[in-house]
């Protein structure tokens, strides 16, 4: 027998989740009241409980509520967490401290946040919605641009690939000395944050450090007229404020898998369920 999986809250990633686990396991859907996309979808009908619950990114804002823009009501996560059965699992991204209501009903809760082949896979879906914005916002060419990359995790190391191939004068910023290794193998410059105390003429800058690296007197330094695209979580590497005073263009990006590529982006989640059951060997069809 299927095992039964329901798909709650969350957007457009969710619902391309539900489609794509629907293939294997018997899935419905809750908190998502937008008819687009759902036709091939079951609803919840309230009485049935799952062995599983797949909950959005993030789970709540508030510690009490679902994500669910797609619902015409607003939904507690205690009313979600009703519906899951006793040893049942609890998947989200972000729980913002709210595992405890679904631990308190004997279920346990997985943050697939934190598994790697979907922080390597979103990765690549953030680069390229980064990269549309750029070339959407500046009114420059991508080749022959000077680029500046602060940080040089998985997404930057993305960008700069792409970045690169595409003929672009491409700078990274890291702290470690292997990275600045690695950036150059990649073709870019490689320099330590010292460089930010410098003037520069960078045309765009991509930040992926979440902490204020670009402060009122860093900002002084730069092009007045460089666009920063900051890719960063909260609380961000740029002091927005003092950017907008100074004139320099800032986006701050959050959340770009969602927003540019949702369905790609709900076959990542999916698939990495699927890995986590799969590995755990008691949640096969």
């Amino acid at each position: 027998m299927k095992k039964k999986l329901l798909v709650a809250g969350g957007d457009l990633r969710q619902i391309f989740l539900a489609l794509s686990l629907s293939r294997e396991y018997d899935t419905y859907i809750y908190g998502i009241d937008d008819d687009t996309y759902t036709e091939k979808l079951r609803k919840d009908n309230g009485e049935t409980l799952y062995d599983a619950v797949i909950l959005p990114i993030p789970v709540t804002s508030d510690g009490k509520t679902l994500f669910s823009p797609f619902s015409e009501n607003e939904i507690s996560l205690s009313e979600v967490s009703e519906k899951v059965k006793k040893n049942g699992l609890v998947f989200g991204g972000r729980f913002m401290n709210s595992e405890k209501i679904f631990r308190e009903k004997g279920t346990e809760t997985i943050d697939y946040l934190s598994r790697e082949e979907l922080s390597v896979m979103n990765a690549v879906a953030t680069a390229e919605g980064a990269l549309g914005i750029a070339m959407e916002e500046s009114p420059e060419t991508i080749f022959g641009n000077k680029i500046l990359i602060t940080g040089f995790g998985r997404i930057a190391k993305t960008l700069a690939k792409i970045l690169v191939s595409m003929g672009a004068d491409v700078t990274v910023c890291a702290r470690k000395k292997s990275d600045i290794a690695w950036a150059e193998i990649f073709g870019c410059k490689g320099k330590d944050f010292s460089l930010l105390n410098e003037k520069s003429d960078f045309r765009i800058i991509f930040n992926t450090v979440p902490t204020e690296i670009f402060t009122k007197e860093k900002l002084s330094l730069l092009n007045q007229s460089a666009l920063i695209i900051d890719l960063a979580s909260k609380p961000g590497g740029v002091d927005f404020e003092s950017a907008a005073l100074m004139g320099i263009k800032t986006i701050w990006a959050l959340s770009l898998p969602g927003k540019v590529a949702p369905v790609t982006s709900g076959e990542i989640i999916a698939k990495t369920i699927r890995n986590i059951l799969t590995e755990r060997g008691d949640m096969n069809v």
